[in-house]
């Protein structure tokens, strides 16, 4: 047995952790693969927000049990419904997400295993008593999946949003020390990477009764090189200050802002405990376009939450238009087992909440064209994530998916370059001194 498949699911919390125990398998010898290739192990890595997302967890898991000598599943969706995943298969052992950091020190135990001829699914299964791990020890210099790399500083949220089970299976909010931050991405930049995603379930509740992450990042940019750029996961409006905006200024911080707002409609808002409103959101996307050129703003909406009618609805649709969001991430409502909303009397038809998402989708559509169209011609930056047919293809800084013309002779994946949109889909990099 030498071949191990990660499947994650989910946020980029999920996808940072993910990353940590691909990492600790490849430092164990293991080969690491993408899950279109055969693997005797599989790690599946869930997520508990949609029953969509449930739904997709249930059904690969079922597919890997039958081609694999086992699956092992942790995660949020694993934390609440640990019972139902062992059901599906006996080849399933499962790891809650309670002990899921635990993980970070299976391969060690299964090289051992291995080397003592104890099959696979035994050591999976006497390893799940094992408890050791804590949140913050996510800590990869190798990413199998990706080309950036990702630096988890906080865990949990506060907020009890009446929709949301996720801070059910996360727990209340922590958050990672400034000086522990500091010295994990000093330690990414010398491994050579030069994008560093700071994820969290809820990254602006990052010492939110201290200095906030305005204050962290207030510490952090300027230890960094001038070739590194930071990348926020997504940025909750509720604890965005002006100290946080001042310091998203600067260059070393990439021009894109990902901010879950769920509704347009204040009423909606309240009805499901939102503790932003529209106001506040809309505070956080214009400090954000005076202190950035255009940057890429892009919004998560569900729709159908229980309260909206069709004037809450339009409400929603006039936010996204008067604000040119670039992008939107449409969510129909599903309600979620252990939170308040599960069994609300005022939800929306199926029908209706699906033709709504329809609708801001086809407006997401458009606006993501029209915000493209705005930034042909202008400078940016972009990644280095792959290469077909003798071809670069990366990730601008304001996350646009492009092909890059007059790459450097020698050009590796990783690598940072400055240039110009040149039309829709190709980035022109700078002529590189030898």
């Amino acid at each position: 047995m030498n071949r191990v498949v990660v499947y994650t699911l989910g946020c980029r919390l999920n996808q940072t952790e993910s990353e940590a125990i691909a990492d600790s398998f490849v430092k164990e010898g293991f080969t690491v693969v993408g899950e279109e290739e055969s693997a005797e192990l599989y790690i599946v890595n869930t997520c508990t927000v949609t029953s969509k997302a449930e739904q997709k967890a249930r059904r690969m898991i079922r597919l890997f049990a039958q081609k694999a000598e086992a699956v092992l599943v942790t995660g949020c969706y694993a934390q609440m419904a640990e019972a139902e995943l062992k059901a599906l298969s006996d080849n399933i052992v499962v790891v809650p997400l309670e002990k899921k950091a635990s993980l970070l020190h299976f391969a060690s135990q299964l090289r051992s295993d291995l080397e003592n001829n104890i099959p696979l699914i035994d050591s999976l299964r006497g390893f799940t008593s094992y408890t050791g791990g804590g949140v913050f020890d996510y800590q990869a210099s190798t990413f199998s999946y990706h080309s950036r790399s990702y630096l988890k500083i906080q865990d949990g949220c506060d907020n009890e949003c009446a929709y949301c089970r996720v801070h059910v299976a996360r727990g209340k909010s922590l958050f990672l020390p400034e000086d522990e931050v500091i010295k994990r991405a000093l330690e990414l930049e010398k491994f050579g990477f030069h994008e560093i995603v700071l994820t969290g379930v809820n990254l602006t509740m990052y010492d939110h009764e201290g200095k906030g992450l305005g204050g962290l990042l207030e510490a952090l940019l300027p230890r960094l090189s001038d070739e590194t750029r930071i990348r926020l996961s997504s940025v909750e409006a509720d604890n965005v200050d002006e100290r946080f905006i001042e310091q998203a200024a600067s260059f070393k911080m990439h021009p894109y802002f990902h901010i879950p707002i769920q509704s347009g409609s204040d009423k909606v808002l309240r009805r499901v405990e939102r503790k932003c409103l529209t106001d506040q959101v809309e505070f956080v996307i214009n400090g954000l376009r005076k202190v950035k050129d255009d940057p890429f703003i892009a919004c998560d909406i569900i729709t159908g939450l229980p309260g909206e009618g069709d004037a809450e609805f339009e409400e929603t649709v006039e936010f996204v238009k008067r604000n040119r969001l670039a992008h939107l991430h449409v969510f129909p409502f599903s309600p979620r087992p252990d939170t308040p909303l599960e069994k609300a009397r005022d939800r929306v038809a199926e029908r209706l909440r699906d033709e709504r998402a329809v609708v801001l989708r086809e407006l997401s559509e458009r606006l993501h064209e029209e915000y493209i169209d705005r930034q042909i011609g202008k400078r940016g930056e972009v990644l280095l994530e792959s290469r077909r047919a003798g071809e670069w293809r990366g990730t601008t800084g304001n996350y646009l998916k492009v092909r890059i013309e007059n790459t450097p002779a020698v050009s590796n994946k990783g690598m940072l370059l400055k240039g110009v949109l040149k039309e829709r889909g190709v980035f022109v990099a700078d002529e590189r001194e030898s």
